[in-house]
């Protein structure tokens, strides 16, 4: 099996999406091939981002598969304090059974809440 990524966004906020294929591809065809796609849909796709929709083209036309929650068979919860070993539930792996919210924020050690 051979392991391919694709990144997007910028310095602050970034998405990556991880793909494997049994059949090699050489990197800079990975790349080519990948920018094909990117020219061909990225004015036209409808899904939530470039990259899953391209994504989507490796899967259909390139023999990739894509590496997601939705594929996974099992998830365990690892810890050196016992009692935080288990089994997920899969299930609550959903996105509206999240209980958490992530907050993407700058913080600058040395203005501390000054303004610029």
């Amino acid at each position: 099996m051979h392991f391919y990524e694709l990144h997007e966004g910028d310095n602050d906020v970034f998405a990556d999406i991880l793909l494997v294929r049994e059949d090699e591809m050489d990197p800079d065809e990975f790349f080519e091939v990948v920018q094909g796609i990117r020219h061909r849909i990225q004015d036209s796709f409808e899904g939530d981002s470039l990259i899953g929709a391209i994504a989507e083209e490796l899967e259909r036309d390139h023999e990739f598969v894509t590496i997601s929650d939705d594929r996974l068979t099992a998830a365990v919860n690892v810890s050196r304090d016992e009692a935080e070993n288990f089994l997920a539930d899969l299930d609550d792996l959903e996105p509206e059974n999240v209980d958490y919210l992530t907050v993407l924020a700058d913080f600058d050690p040395d203005n501390r809440g000054r303004p610029n």
